[in-house]
């Protein structure tokens, strides 16, 4: 498969958004217009790239022979430390946007697509790439 079928099909029928209907809670609820929708989707997309770089070693080091119940607790850690993370360079280096973004930016925490990202390498065996 090539580059340009590999972005196709990941924008269409491998698209986490349009085929598992998940991670629409912040661009619904913050999309009052352009701007703020797009600092929000860059927001989510920055949050489940970091949490499944920092996620995919942990659990390929340290977690895989123990229960899928640890797994979660350390995926949900890492998740919320990556939003309060992000929330506080947000808010010092763009107010406006923070201002904008209001409770919803704290709720990346809990969106559905950021732990499913992780639990999908878990379950489906990805590597790395």
């Amino acid at each position: 498969m090539n580059l340009f079928e590999l972005f196709i099909s990941s924008i269409l029928n491998n698209n986490i958004a349009l085929v598992f209907i998940l991670g629409m809670c912040p661009l619904i609820a913050i999309s009052t217009n352009v701007k703020n929708a797009k600092g929000m989707g860059l927001a989510v997309v920055l949050v489940v790239t970091i949490t499944a770089m920092i996620n995919w070693p942990i659990y390929q080091l340290l977690l895989k022979t123990n229960t899928e119940y640890v797994s979660l607790i350390v995926f949900i850690i890492t998740i919320a430390a990556t939003v309060q993370i992000l929330e506080i360079l947000i808010e010092k280096f763009i107010p406006k946007l923070y201002n904008a973004f209001g409770i919803y930016l704290p709720l990346i925490t809990v969106n559905c697509v950021v732990l499913a990202v992780s639990l999908f390498f878990v379950n489906r065996d990805y590597n790395f790439a």
